[in-house]
């Protein structure tokens, strides 16, 4: 069946905070959960960065749900360590778990002092972080000279069946890239059909018949006044084209760059909204698409409220059907 899943978002919340919101959203009816995974918030006004894969064993451990992470290796992270993280929580947690991976953005990435290479150059090497990630998981001795340099890895806890790789793309072109060689796709909602667009590149291009995950920001509140101000406060950073989301650094550049981004620029990117039942509207829309999988994320700081009306007046008579 379509999974309705919660989005946990670090960024936003400390960890305990995210731990009591995933346990409501469960007992609330949504059927999955996914988690970002930041170093550095997009604003001061979100202000947490937690790290999501401490976070993802007690959640795992204290829900039923499955969950996903989106992940960047190949720079912040190398790929063997990540295949090894993802690899205990499988074996933990089996058929629970799967890992969505993309070129990652300089934000979280530029930590480590290194080059920032260019989009081109991020994809290849994401490519090659993959292949090595898989061959662990498969138990094979690893020894890789390539953009990402592994010397004789080898991971002796394995689970029963490797994860599902879930390729992350916010443009058709990365998304057709995709296609060929990722289990799955996970987009988010975008404006004048561009998630059709990345959805579609995605399976002419060899995903046919696999999992497309759609992941969608709203803000709710119980006015459209305040729903509107909420994004405004906390998601208008991200309200600029991924290329130059791609670039920038530090919480305070994203804010320069939002500065002149007013609260009626929001629409398309959130859907904002003080009505359920339009809520209801859109994602029955998203379901057109034939989705494995719709992730919620409501962008405001208002989780508690959010999960219990969407509980209450969304779930029950969001129809969802066999993917």
């Amino acid at each position: 069946m379509t999974l309705i899943g919660y989005h946990a978002s670090h960024e936003q919340f400390p960890p305990s905070a995210l731990l009591e919101y995933v346990g409501l959203a469960e007992q609330a009816g949504f059927t999955a959960a996914m988690c970002s995974d930041h170093f550095l918030p997009w604003s001061e006004a979100q202000g947490e960065s937690g790290f999501a894969w401490s976070w993802l064993g007690a959640a795992l451990a204290t829900t039923s749900l499955p969950f996903g992470i989106v992940n960047a290796p190949g720079d912040r992270y190398h790929p063997a360590i990540i295949a090894q993280a993802v690899a205990t929580l499988c074996e933990m947690f089996p058929r629970r778990f799967w890992v969505a991976v993309g070129s990652g953005e300089a934000m979280n990435e530029h930590i480590t002092g290194e080059h920032w290479p260019i989009k081109a150059e991020r994809n290849a090497r994401l490519r090659e972080c993959v292949d090595v990630m898989r061959a662990l998981w498969d138990g094979e001795l690893v020894t890789h000279h390539g953009r990402v340099r592994v010397d004789e890895a080898r991971l002796y806890t394995l689970p029963a069946k490797p994860p599902m790789v879930v390729g992350a793309a916010l443009s058709a072109e990365t998304a057709g890239w995709m296609g060929e060689w990722a289990d799955a796709l996970i987009t988010i909602n975008q404006p004048d059909g561009k998630a059709a667009e990345v959805i579609n590149a995605f399976r002419e291009n060899g995903g046919s018949g696999k999992p497309v995950y759609l992941q969608v920001h709203v803000s709710w509140d119980t006015s459209n006044e305040r729903a509107r101000q909420n994004a405004w406060d906390q998601w208008r950073t991200t309200a600029m084209d991924s290329k130059v989301l791609a670039d920038l650094r530090l919480p305070h550049q994203f804010e320069a760059a939002a500065k002149f981004v007013r609260p009626e620029d929001l629409d398309g990117g959130v859907r904002i909204s003080s009505d359920p039942r339009q809520h209801l509207d859109w994602l029955q829309q998203d379901l057109e698409l034939d989705l494995a999988g719709l992730m919620v994320h409501n962008v405001g700081r208002n989780q508690r409220e959010f999960i219990e009306t969407f509980g209450n007046e969304v779930l029950p008579v969001l129809p969802t059907r066999g993917t």
